[in-house]
């Protein structure tokens, strides 16, 4: 049995149709299940429950800003200094967690320590330092990683359905291949194909470890198509596509032999199997989403016990270790997100987990010696 999967699902949740796509709706679900959760805990530990929203409009500001500020910053700041509006271009991609993880605790101390007063008749804001009453920096950050390590599990969810922040090679049978890539490509080419469908191939052969046989099927959208003309739109263009755009090498190993293919007529229209190869890929989004699902269970149950009680910083110490020093260990699994770190003994991603994991240690020594201070 191979132990090799295509994953090639639509982005959008129906075809041809943005918005909505899964990774929005996933990015989505993490703020609503997480808002229900604070919702939860504030009922629990006797908070305003009317300050959810408040905190709800700090994290969701906080989260996409700083998350595309930090993507900016750390891995294009060329091009951001160059061109600062593309900070406002959000569909060209580009969120970083790093970002977020410094944006985030900015936003809880504001939202811990002032108040906003906004005034519609002339547009402005008006921060007013107030302390929120049994709502300090800590307790209220201590609360929202559980919900940060929940958003995280959707995030990279959809990841895994956008194709994107994809595994190195496995050099073996076990892992995905990213077929959506190919299919998009050939599909908005203008060759007069309405689908194309990746699909696990059933060869037996391996022209290396880690190269698995993949099938591309191609439905012509023409009924009168003739059969030498479908041929050569395989053999010409379809071929160029595999074997001739590197975003296309990246999952497909497509040698310059001619293509093994089989056509065939059904109802009424062309229809071509293309026998292809793909790379088989770390799945690491879904690493990092499992990873990140334990955390929750970890910081959940560790309140639901302790609430009130849990000594301050504790939750959030244990976030900043468990997912920084795993953040670490995932990106070793990972392709570099841009061209600059391949020249790096350590990926971006990997030295900006340094700082974080530091102060998660330093946080969790400081809860330590608070705890013995008090029970001596």
């Amino acid at each position: 049995m191979l132990l090799h999967i295509v994953w090639d699902p639509m982005r959008e949740i129906i075809k041809d149709i943005q918005p909505p796509v899964w990774y929005s709706v996933l990015f989505a679900m993490g703020f609503i299940i997480g808002y229900q959760i604070m919702v939860n805990i504030f009922k629990k530990e006797g908070k305003d429950l009317l300050n959810v929203d408040t905190l709800t409009v700090h994290m969701v500001l906080a989260t996409i800003i700083s998350a595309r500020l930090g993507h900016l910053v750390f891995y294009e700041p060329q091009r951001f200094l160059a061109d600062p509006l593309m900070f406002f271009r959000t569909w060209e991609g580009g969120l970083a967690s790093h970002g977020a993880a410094f944006g985030i605790p900015l936003a809880l101390y504001l939202y811990s320590n002032y108040f906003v007063d906004a005034s519609w008749s002339p547009f402005r804001f008006k921060f007013r330092k107030k302390k929120r009453e049994g709502q300090s920096w800590l307790w209220i950050i201590d609360r929202i990683v559980i919900t940060v390590a929940l958003a995280a599990v959707f995030i990279r969810m959809g990841n895994f359905v956008n194709s994107e922040i994809v595994g190195k090679p496995t050099e073996s049978d076990y892992g995905v291949v990213f077929g959506r890539v190919a299919e998009e490509m050939i599909e908005d080419a203008g060759l007069g194909i309405e689908k194309a469908e990746a699909s696990k191939g059933i060869s037996t052969e391996r022209p290396a470890p880690g190269i698995v046989p993949v099938d591309l099927t191609l439905t012509f959208e023409n009924s009168q198509l003739p059969e030498q003309d479908a041929r050569r739109i395989v053999e010409d263009n379809v071929k160029r596509i595999l074997t001739g755009y590197g975003s296309v090498r990246e999952h497909y190993a497509q040698g310059n032999e001619p293509l093994d293919y089989e056509l065939k007529v059904i109802n009424r229209k062309v229809v071509v199997t293309v026998h292809t190869w793909g790379i088989s890929r770390h799945p690491t989004q879904l690493y990092e989403s499992a990873t990140s699902l334990v955390l929750f269970f970890i910081l959940l149950g560790i309140w639901m016990k302790y609430k009130e009680k849990t000594p301050e910083g504790l939750l959030f110490g244990i976030f900043l270790v468990y997912i920084f020093s795993l953040r670490w260990f995932h990106e070793t699994y990972k392709e570099n997100q841009v061209a600059f770190e391949d020249e790096m003994t350590y990926n971006m991603g990997q030295i900006l987990s340094i700082p974080l994991l530091a102060l998660g240690v330093f946080i969790l020594i400081r809860v330590f010696i608070k705890s013995r201070k008090s029970v001596g």
